[in-house]
């Protein structure tokens, strides 16, 4: 019988932002919650946003009408 154990060490580090971002983040947060959780929300909400932005580029697109009579030549 083996048993296998898995540690999972987690490394903190420290940034160094003024006050007025850090109340500025702390605006985003609910009571109880750590900087982490209020940054990792935002980071996935401007991910999104990213994602969102790029697939809804207009640029280089052209209409259905336009693709057809490409496809039809």
């Amino acid at each position: 019988l083996y048993i296998i154990i898995t540690i999972i060490i987690v490394m903190n580090t420290t940034i160094s932002i003024s006050t007025e971002i850090r109340d500025k983040i702390k605006e985003f947060g609910h009571k109880g919650e750590t900087y982490e959780v209020i940054l990792e929300r935002l980071y996935d909400s401007a991910k999104e946003r990213q994602l969102y932005d790029l697939l809804m580029d207009e640029n280089d697109c052209i209409t259905l009408k336009e693709a057809k009579k490409k496809l039809a030549k």
